[in-house]
C-alpha cells in the first residue's frame, strides 16, 4: 500500500495523462513458440505482399485484426499489411495494385480473387479536429512505433512478420489477449473524443474475443455516449453492421445497454428494448442471427434492420389502422416515417432499406389465406425472408404460432392438398357428402 501510494504521488506529469505509461515501453519481439502463429496460417496472398516488399528493402507486417484473430484462435475475415513503402512504391512493385481513398491513399494488391489492403506506417502528427476533439484530418505518414501508437486498443497494435515468424508487439497486446482484457492505448477519454467510434468497437471487441474491458476504458463510455451523434451516419451504420453480424451480438446489445450506449445508436431501439414483446422479438432475431454466422451460414443485413425497426413500424401501423385507415396504406406510411426519422441517424443504404421495405410490407399479406393470394405471395423473390421473418413474430408471441404453422405446411404441401387448406369448410362438406349414402342410390358420391 505504502509502495502505491509513493508511486502516485511521485509519478511523472506525462504518467497521470496515459495510464498506460507505468508498463514497460518499446517493442518487444515475441517468437513463434509464445503466440503460436505459423506463416502457413496466413492467406497466402498476405504472405506474397510481405514477401514482395520485403525483398524490396521495406518493412512489411501483417498487421491488426488479423494477427489478434489468429493468437485467440480465430479465423480471420481479412488479412491487411502495413509497411514502410509509400502508396507509390507499393504499386510500383506488385503488376495488379490500384491506390485508393483521398484524405490518405491505401493499395488493394490483388492475386485471383484474394485482395490485401496495404497501408503505409501513418505518423504522429498535430491533428485538425472538430470543437468535439473528434479527428478530421491527420494523414501523415510516419515510423511503425507512430503506427503502433495511434492504433485504439492494444491487440490491434501487433505486426506479424512471416519472414521470422514473430510478433512486433509494442504495447503488451499479447498479454492482454491472453489476460482476457482490452485495453485502450493512451487516454481513453481523448482516444474517443478523436473517434467516438471506438467506444463501439470497444463493445464488439470484447464480445467477439470474450475480453473485459479495463476499467479504464470502460468508465468514461457511459458520460461520453453523446459524442455518438457527432458521428457521420455512414460511419456509423457501418459499425453497427459490424456488431450485429459478429456473431455475438446479444452479447455486444447487453452491453450496449449497460454502457447507455444504445441511445446514441438506433434511437428507437432503446424505446424497443423497452417493452417486453419488442424485447423478446429483437432478442430472439439476433439469437437466431448468431446462431447462423457461428454456423457460417450467410446472413441479410435488410433482416436484422427490419427486425430493429419493426416494433416502432408495428406501433405506428396500429394506430393508424385504429384511426380508419385502410390497412395495406397505412403499413405504407408506417414504414416511411419510421426509415426516415432513423435516416437521421443511421445512412441506411438505399439497397438495404429496399430489403427492409419488402420484408415489412409483406406481412399484411400472411393474413390472407383463401383465393390465390397465398400462392401469389410463394412466387415472390422476397417471399422467404417475409417469411422468416413471421416465425419471428410467432416466435416472440405477436402473432398466433397456428398462422407461421399454417404457412409452413402450405408451403411444403402439394397442390390438392394446398387446394383443401385453401378451403377448409368445403372440404368438410365433401368429406362428409362421401361418406353419406345418398337416398335411393347404393352408390357413393364420387370423390
Amino acid at each position: 500500500m505504502i509502495r502505491k501510494l509513493l508511486r502516485r504521488i511521485f509519478r511523472r506529469p506525462e504518467d497521470h495523462a496515459r495510464p498506460n505509461a507505468t508498463r514497460p515501453s518499446g517493442p518487444v519481439s515475441i517468437p513463434i513458440a509464445q503466440h503460436g502463429i505459423s506463416r502457413d496460417a496466413l492467406l497466402p496472398a498476405a504472405r506474397r505482399v510481405c514477401e514482395g516488399l520485403q525483398a524490396e528493402g521495406y518493412q512489411a507486417y501483417v498487421v491488426g485484426g488479423a494477427v489478434r484473430d489468429l493468437i485467440a484462435g480465430i479465423v480471420p475475415k481479412d488479412f491487411d499489411v502495413a509497411t514502410s513503402a509509400t502508396p507509390e512504391q507499393v504499386t510500383a512493385v506488385f503488376r495488379r495494385a490500384r491506390m485508393i481513398g483521398r484524405r490518405f491513399k491505401i493499395v488493394h494488391v490483388m492475386f485471383g480473387r484474394d485482395t490485401i489492403e496495404v497501408t503505409t506506417f501513418r505518423g504522429d502528427s498535430e491533428a485538425v479536429t472538430d470543437e468535439h476533439g473528434r479527428i478530421l484530418h491527420d494523414n501523415v505518414f510516419g515510423t511503425m512505433e507512430e503506427d503502433a501508437a495511434r492504433r485504439d486498443f492494444t491487440v490491434n497494435a501487433l505486426y506479424y512478420d512471416p519472414a521470422t515468424e514473430t510478433v512486433i508487439d509494442f504495447h503488451h497486446g499479447v498479454a492482454d489477449l491472453k489476460q482476457k482484457t482490452l485495453r485502450m492505448i493512451g487516454e481513453a477519454p481523448r482516444r474517443y473524443r478523436e473517434d467516438p467510434i471506438r467506444m463501439l468497437r470497444a463493445v464488439r471487441l470484447a464480445a467477439k474475443l470474450g475480453l473485459v474491458i479495463d476499467p479504464d476504458a470502460r468508465e468514461p463510455i457511459r458520460s461520453m455516449a453523446s459524442l455518438l451523434e457527432n458521428v457521420p451516419p455512414a460511419r456509423l451504420f457501418d459499425e453497427m453492421l459490424k456488431l450485429l453480424t459478429s456473431g455475438h451480438a446479444v452479447r455486444c446489445v447487453r452491453q450496449l445497454r449497460e454502457d447507455g450506449l444504445h441511445h446514441g445508436l438506433l434511437p428507437l431501439l432503446d424505446v424497443i428494448l423497452e417493452q417486453p414483446m419488442g424485447e423478446r422479438f429483437v432478442m430472439l432475431a439476433l439469437e437466431r442471427t448468431d446462431e447462423r454466422v457461428r454456423e457460417g451460414k450467410s446472413i441479410s443485413p435488410g433482416f436484422l434492420f427490419a427486425t430493429l425497426l419493426w416494433h416502432e413500424v408495428l406501433a405506428d401501423w396500429e394506430k393508424r389502422k385504429a384511426a380508419g385507415e385502410s390497412s395495406i396504406p397505412a403499413m405504407f406510411e408506417a414504414m416511411t416515417v419510421v426509415l426516415d426519422q432513423q435516416a437521421e441517424k443511421l445512412a441506411i443504404t438505399r439497397r438495404i432499406a429496399t430489403d427492409i421495405k419488402d420484408i415489412w410490407a409483406l406481412q399484411p399479406r400472411f393474413d390472407a389465406r383463401a383465393g390465390k393470394r397465398p400462392f401469389r405471395l410463394l412466387e415472390l423473390p422476397r417471399y422467404r425472408a417475409a417469411y422468416d421473418f413471421l416465425l419471428l413474430r410467432a416466435g416472440s408471441g405477436e402473432v398466433p404460432q397456428e398462422l407461421a404453422d399454417w404457412w409452413t405446411e402450405f408451403a411444403d404441401a402439394d397442390g390438392p392438398t394446398r387446394e383443401t387448406m385453401l378451403r377448409p369448410e368445403e372440404a368438410v362438406k365433401k368429406r362428409r357428402r362421401v361418406r353419406r349414402k345418398p337416398t335411393g342410390s347404393a352408390q357413393v358420391a364420387p370423390e
